[in-house]
């Protein structure tokens, strides 16, 4: 994680910033709790996110217009911009782990990181 942890910070956010920004930009506007069950978090830890990343004018977030109890959250311009400018060297950087472990091996890490995000604990 040491390289992709310097892209970040060189881009001014934190590993779950960039989680949440990349689901966003993924997934389009989407409600707290997708958010938070894409981006493996914590409903709590959502919430200090989402509210930094608002204060940075990286996402945006507004009542649901069908039920005013939700919120809807936006990755902004400046949101996908921040992606646009960072993913391909996020790109260079997994491409060289995948090629340093191997692509069984890279295949099989992400399989248990997936099986183990899937676990009921």
């Amino acid at each position: 994680m040491g390289p992709i942890r310097v892209m970040l910070s060189d881009a001014g956010v934190t590993e779950q910033q960039w989680r949440v920004l990349r689901v966003l930009d993924e997934n389009g506007p989407m409600d707290p709790t997708s958010i938070a069950d894409q981006a493996v978090l914590l409903l709590p830890s959502l919430t200090r996110i989402l509210q930094k990343l608002e204060s940075k004018g990286l996402v945006t977030r507004i009542q649901s217009e069908t039920d005013r109890r939700r919120q809807v959250v936006s990755v902004t311009p400046e949101g996908s911009a921040l992606i646009s400018a960072n993913l391909e060297a996020s790109i260079q950087i997994f491409d060289q782990l995948r090629m340093q472990m191997g692509e069984d091996r890279y295949d099989a890490l992400l399989d248990l990181l997936s099986e183990l995000n899937d676990l009921d604990i």
